[in-house]
């Protein structure tokens, strides 16, 4: 039997970039164009076409200090995480929130005592699921691949607590940031 196969190129690579995190790039989200295409090859021992392929994707990498709205994920004493839907891994921490602030361990969320100015103060908390504006001030990529053999035990402890990449936010500036 015999038969031509088209394989498209946009397909493969979203197939090996999409929602990937490429170190010091960002994470891609999906393929913007084709540029050009180049000679394809057959190694051998390998039955598929490989092809050089030049392309430009659509990567999330915000600006620093650029402002972004998302929601509250969740609050611990670590801080306010946000997420923007597609992109979860956004810590607040307590000294970038307004101050002051405390953690209601009972409410699991961060309140601010937001000063009325005739010597009351109103406390506002910050739940899961409100809209929140922030400033991006860090952002921290993470090699996350394998470093060597391993048994898959290892494997999974080496990857716990690792986070490809991460933003880190603040709201305690005067302005537009904070709860919506």
């Amino acid at each position: 039997m015999k038969n031509v196969t088209r394989i498209p190129p946009d397909g493969e690579l979203n197939k090996k970039l999409a929602n990937k995190v490429v170190l010091n790039v960002g994470l891609c989200i999906a393929l913007f164009d084709i540029t050009s295409l180049k000679e394809s090859f057959i190694i051998p021992s390998d039955g598929a076409s490989h092809t050089v392929v030049h392309f430009r994707y659509i990567v999330f990498r915000p600006f620093m200090e650029e402002i972004l709205v998302g929601k509250i994920r969740t609050c611990s004493e670590e801080g306010v995480h946000v997420t923007l839907g597609f992109f979860d891994d956004i810590l607040i921490p307590p000294n970038a929130l307004q101050h002051p602030a405390k953690f209601n361990e009972t409410e699991q969320a961060w309140v601010w005592e937001y000063d009325m100015g005739d010597g009351n103060k109103h406390d506002l908390f910050m739940d899961a699921g409100e809209n929140i504006r922030f400033r991006v001030t860090a952002e921290t990529f993470m090699e996350t691949c394998p470093t060597g053999p391993s048994t898959a035990q290892d494997s999974q402890e080496n990857l716990d607590g690792k986070v490809p990449y991460k933003l880190i936010g603040s709201i305690n500036e005067p302005g537009r940031l904070g709860i919506e």
